[in-house]
């Protein structure tokens, strides 16, 4: 392998991007549940799931107004009919993959927020997605909005947990990073373990970032020599398509956390792929299907479980579609879109007004409610933290919780 310079590896990857895929302490399964036996999570503590869906969720085909003759006049081939969607009240339904969703709207446990975007809405897939995960929208930062609530609540490392190989800019905080929790582990290359101790070797010339970044080279060397008969064991079978395993079995993982009463408070997960320009009925269809496939499940397992009715899991996407399909039977970038809140805690129903489909701005939807004031009140209610930290002031609770 080349030789690398060690300083100037280490400025690389302490950048923005660099801590958002590399920083943060790597933990295994039966380190988790060791620390449920040594300091278990009070049972009355509120758990915090996020599930990013990336690409930008077409949100008039998941929440559809069906009575709505601009919804059909708009998206002539691609609209569901009335006889298909699951009628939530008459005029709004549920896209048809969304069955246990509309089990959980039953249950008075589904609260689902309309039109939540942010002012001067972006169509970028990126700084749509930057400026959700930061809560930031007028000024970029480095540090995102579950990073913010980890620098001011303690020094946990296990306070968040990301599910996956790469820390999501929501996670990374000026001081503190979540953790990151994978079911497997991808061993070494042969020559890396020989790169990574040069690498982490102390040097008193290193910023905090850079000592963070060295760190985590020797914490994944450390586990990869360790844990690998424990991370190599497959988890059990799901039921969710092939499209939707990886989430079902995040979520499986998170399940089992939240089970053994681990002292942690937030878990990440994401499926992505919603960037539907064409062909978007089956496609997305096919995504939904993922969706509440892996959702249901968990759902259940939170449902019967004293830690698990403390689970708020909130689903997001960066940006809804425009309402107009385009010419290739599918949707392009658009503005606001429904958030869906779920679990025990939760007061079912509709909240925030339902944007216009004729009145809007740009062929968009205008924004009714501002997504800072969703954070506002998971911070408050289910994380039991002052919001203003990771959301600023003048943020308002919406009553879900």
């Amino acid at each position: 392998m080349p030789e690398m310079n060690r300083r100037t590896f280490l400025i690389a990857s302490a950048g923005a991007a660099g801590l958002a895929a590399a920083a943060g302490a790597a933990v295994t399964l039966p380190q988790m549940f060791e620390r449920a036996q040594q300091q278990p999570l009070p049972t009355d503590t509120g758990i915090l799931v996020i599930l990013t869906l990336y690409g930008g969720n077409d949100g008039l085909n998941t929440v559809i107004p069906f009575t709505d003759n601009a919804y059909y006049d708009a998206r002539t081939d691609l609209a569901f009919g009335p006889e298909t969607v699951i009628d939530l009240d008459g005029t709004v339904g549920l896209n048809p993959a969304l069955t246990g969703l509309a089990s959980a709207w039953r249950n008075d446990n589904l609260a689902i927020i309309r039109g939540v975007g942010y002012p001067k809405q972006d169509r970028s897939h990126f700084r749509s997605m930057d400026i959700w995960q930061t809560a930031s929208p007028d000024d970029p930062t480095a540090s995102g909005w579950i990073g913010r609530w980890l620098d001011s609540s303690g020094d946990d490392p296990l306070r968040a947990v990301n599910i996956g190989t790469v820390l999501p800019p929501m996670a990374v905080g000026q001081k503190c990073t979540a953790a990151g929790l994978s079911a497997t582990i991808p061993r070494l290359p042969g020559d890396m373990p020989g790169v990574l101790e040069a690498m982490s070797a102390p040097d008193p010339l290193d910023t905090p970032a850079m000592a963070a970044v060295r760190a985590d080279y020797r914490a994944y060397r450390t586990i990869d020599d360790t844990f690998r008969t424990f991370t190599d064991r497959p988890l059990p079978p799901t039921a969710a398509t092939d499209l939707g395993k990886q989430l079902a079995d995040d979520l499986e993982l998170v399940a089992q956390c939240v089970r053994a009463g681990v002292p942690t408070k937030v878990y990440m997960v994401s499926l992505g792929g919603f960037d539907t320009h064409a062909n978007e009925r089956g496609d997305q269809q096919k995504l939904l299907t993922a969706l509440d496939g892996a959702i249901t499940p968990f759902l259940k397992q939170m449902r019967n479980s004293a830690y698990g009715r403390q689970v708020v899991t909130m689903i997001y996407s960066e940006f809804g579609r425009r309402v107009a399909a385009n010419a290739t039977q599918g949707t392009d970038h658009g503005t606001s879109g429904p958030v869906l809140i779920l679990g025990e805690s939760v007061r079912g129903g509709f909240y925030g007004d339902a944007p216009s489909l004729t009145d809007l701005r740009d062929g968009d939807l205008k924004t009714t409610t501002d997504f800072r004031d969703v954070y506002h009140e998971l911070l408050d209610q289910t994380l039991g933290t002052d919001p203003e930290p990771s959301v600023g002031p003048g943020r308002r609770a919406i009553g879900f919780l």
